[in-house]
């Protein structure tokens, strides 16, 4: 079977790789020149544990081609599927403008049958606003070619995509036809040999799905973030509590770990878009309004405890941060906590000194010369007025706290992940302070 796969970001990118891993024809298409170059040599233009390899062997062995135009292969290929962006809108609903230009290409110049398949998140409804729009080309042309719209979302986490496309939990199908049910059953059988079936659904299930697991999961992140302030107040330690409603069978330990609050490609802009749905057909969601709000005011909470530290006396300070990327092994700065954290820190007089293991260049682009950047944790911390850790990385875990007495002006830590042992830390004469402890 031979794919074309529209859009060669993330999701694009890692579906149209691990596809051709499994031993199907891909034609990776974007209308990026410079990146389609890069991708060419076997380069990937994001980071992504694995995905270099898995480009580099399949190029070699001649599954993987890379395009800037779906009309080069549009005859030679059976199933399309759409990973282009869908960025938030003004408003904060989902930009289709790029979902319907992919549509609008199929149905200018297919010659034969086509699957199309939806894999950027996407509203309820997109698919018939797909279907239209093949259905208006075709129309203009004077044909009368079959096709099948499909929803196929994807569930891939940053830093673990390649790993969760190859071994999938779970594989979401919303069809409308057996002809398509078929080809998905073929085309995903290589990636369900762990027991994990299909979940085949009607499309607009399928699409909100996406969205649902999406809102669930910034749902318990804000949830427990609300919940450590709390802890904080009373004097309890979130920690305790997490293992303790954690151990429930109903509710499960993941996703239950306090911080600086969710960012990224996905959380926020999907619920975003969910609540724009949701208004569009005159309901309100208030539990993810409370959730959202929840989130943006977390992203200021190790701010908010360096100024009071400092009596809200930063002018000058050195404050060193470690971690600029959203989470651990990605590079992605989009939404990301440290964004935020930063704005306060040199609005407020402080002179900011960051290390990421990989998202310094993604840092520059976005904050540019307004903060120092260093390669290393050591060079980040010598004689810093305060540490303040953002982002998880297994490197920051493996700090000594008696070299931190000695190599800051003032041993005080604000861990924003709470990967500290706070009693070694204050045994060493460190000022330890966590979220919700």
């Amino acid at each position: 079977m031979k794919i074309a796969v529209v859009g060669s970001g993330y999701v694009g990118l890692v579906t149209g790789a691990c596809l051709a891993e499994v031993g199907f024809e891909v034609s990776c298409i974007d209308i990026d020149e410079a990146k389609i170059a890069k991708m060419k040599q076997g380069e990937a233009p994001i980071y992504e544990p694995g995905l270099d390899n898995i480009l580099k062997t399949n190029i070699e062995k001649g599954r993987l081609q890379f395009y800037t135009d779906l009309k080069l292969v549009l005859d030679e290929v059976e199933v399309v599927f759409s990973a282009v962006g869908t960025p938030p809108d003004e408003d904060g609903s989902a930009d289709l403008q790029y979902v319907l230009e992919v549509a609008r290409t199929i149905g200018k110049y297919m010659n034969s049958y086509k699957l199309i398949i939806t894999k950027s998140t996407v509203p309820v409804g997109t698919a018939n606003l797909v279907k239209k729009t093949v259905h208006e080309e075709l129309k203009k042309r004077g044909l009368e070619i079959p096709f099948d719209v499909a929803s196929n979302p994807e569930f891939l986490k940053e830093g673990e995509a390649v790993n969760d496309f190859l071994r999938p939990d779970r594989i979401v199908v919303g069809v409308e036809s057996e002809r398509a049910k078929a080809i998905f059953k073929k085309l995903y059988n290589p990636f369900v040999l762990n027991g994990h079936p299909i979940i085949f659904t009607d499309i607009a299930s399928a699409e909100m799905i996406k969205y649902a697991a999406n809102a669930m999961l910034a749902t318990r992140i804000s949830f427990m973030n609300d919940i450590a302030n709390l802890c904080e107040i009373v004097g309890a330690n979130v920690d305790m509590v997490r293992k303790g409603i954690g151990s429930d069978p109903r509710i499960g330990a993941k996703f239950l770990n306090a911080g600086t609050g969710y960012g990224g490609s996905c959380l926020p802009k999907d619920v975003k878009a969910l609540i724009k749905t949701a208004e569009k057909n005159n309901y309100s969601l208030e539990v993810l309004k409370a959730v959202e709000q929840v989130n943006e005011k977390q992203k200021s909470i190790l701010f908010n405890k360096l100024d009071a530290f400092y009596n809200h006396d930063l002018k000058g300070k050195k404050i060193a941060v470690l971690g600029l990327a959203f989470k651990p092994n990605t590079d992605d700065m989009r939404e990301a906590p440290s964004l935020v954290l930063i704005d306060c820190l040199l609005k407020a007089g402080c002179e900011v000194y960051a290390y990421d293991p990989v998202a310094i260049n993604e840092a520059k682009r976005k904050i540019g010369d307004r903060i120092h950047y260093y390669n290393s944790c050591e060079e980040t911390l010598d004689n810093a007025d305060a540490l303040l850790v953002v982002t998880e990385w297994h490197e920051f875990r493996t700090l000594n706290p008696e070299k931190l007495v000695l190599q800051m002006r003032k041993p005080v830590i604000f861990d924003g992940r709470n990967i500290y042992d706070e009693t070694a830390m204050r045994k060493a004469g460190v000022t330890y302070f966590g979220i919700g402890r």
